[in-house]
């Protein structure tokens, strides 16, 4: 997954556990806009949802977060 995106999903997830708390769960739609203005980044968050990982369809932002620093 290239860096930006990492960063991007980071951030977010970062944003979301702060505001809600641990508990808050993000679906791989949470870092995009609800317009389709890059569809291969969508797609690369996709497949690292859902084809590499098998993720729910909601999962923890904790647990994202993690994943993503430790370079899953």
């Amino acid at each position: 997954m290239r860096q930006d995106l990492r960063d991007k999903i980071i951030s977010v997830c970062t944003k979301k556990i702060h505001a809600k708390g641990e508990a808050v769960g993000v679906s791989f739609y949470a870092f995009f806009a609800n317009k389709n203005d890059d569809p291969e980044l969508l797609m690369e968050a996709a497949r690292w949802w859902i084809e590499i990982h098998k993720l729910d369809h909601f999962e923890k932002a904790a647990k994202i977060k993690s994943m993503v620093e430790s370079g899953l």
